[in-house]
Order: structure tokens, then C-alpha cells, then sequence
């Protein structure tokens, strides 16, 4: 809850918000949601990105259900201007990767916009493929891409 005023500060700039689609602050409720685990991204102690990775079962018809037990999904922003384009995404996504595969996740899958051609750059370069072609969720538009360990 401490970190709400810096990813509301995060979410107003326009890189975030042209593809992250939340405007209400979260609340106790959901930061106790055991399905999703949230993170703060720093580094030299300076935060500069928020990473959320969760159960893919979690949720009723949810688009990634029909991927195996115990896959993850994942979704992140640079909230910090000044660090887009110095390569940190990869890097702290590959790191969370790499933890998600050791506890055990077959799959991790992500769902960019299929026009953030920067996400979805990156995504692939970490080993991340499209699976099915874009649609529409209750969360908007998606393009389903997943990497396996």
C-alpha cells in the first residue's frame, strides 16, 4: 500500500498508460490476492518498475486456463521514463523468468497489445512466442504469447 502513490505517479505517464489500463488505485483486498504476486523493480535502490506475475487458473474463463497447472502470467511496466531503452525490461523479466521456472512453472504466458511492438520485442527475444492470433478480453485487446523453461 506504501507504493501506491508511485505507481499512480508510474501509470500517469504516457509510455504506461498508452497500454496499461488501470486508473483506479489498488486496494487492500487485492494486494492480499493470493493469485497474483507483485513487485516493485529497483535498482542501485532506485525503483523504476512495477512486474506482476499470477496463477493462469486463478480466474473463471481466463484466456490462459487451457495452459498446464502451475503456469504463470506476467505483465510489467518501465514507470520510470529515464530507463526505457537501457535494456532493464529484459533483464529484470528475464530474472523473474528464471524464478518462475525454478519453483517449478512450465509455461509463463503474456498478453501485450498487439501493437506494443516494443513488449513484444522483447518478449520474443526472451524466448516468448505467439500462440493464437490477438483478442479481445476483459482486460482489452491481447496478442497470447508463452515461453517455455
Amino acid at each position: 500500500m506504501d507504493d501506491l502513490p508511485l505507481l499512480m505517479k508510474w501509470q500517469a505517464n504516457p509510455h504506461v498508460r498508452k497500454w496499461w489500463e488501470r486508473d483506479e488505485p489498488y486496494d487492500h483486498e487485492e494486494l492480499s490476492d493470493t493469485r497474483v504476486s507483485r513487485w516493485i523493480v529497483s535498482t542501485d535502490e532506485q525503483p523504476f518498475a512495477f512486474m506482476q506475475d499470477y496463477t493462469v487458473h486463478g480466474w473463471d474463463n481466463h484466456h490462459f486456463s487451457g495452459l498446464p497447472e502451475g503456469s504463470r502470467g506476467i505483465d510489467q511496466y518501465i514507470g520510470d521514463p529515464k530507463m526505457l531503452g537501457c535494456g532493464h525490461g529484459s533483464a529484470f523479466i528475464r530474472a523473474r523468468m528464471q524464478a518462475l521456472f525454478d519453483a517449478g512453472a512450465p509455461v509463463i504466458a503474456t498478453d501485450p497489445h498487439p501493437e506494443n511492438k516494443r513488449a513484444i520485442s522483447v518478449y520474443r527475444k526472451l524466448g516468448f512466442e505467439t500462440f493464437g492470433r490477438p483478442e479481445r478480453t476483459s482486460w482489452g485487446l491481447i496478442l497470447p504469447m508463452l515461453a517455455r523453461r
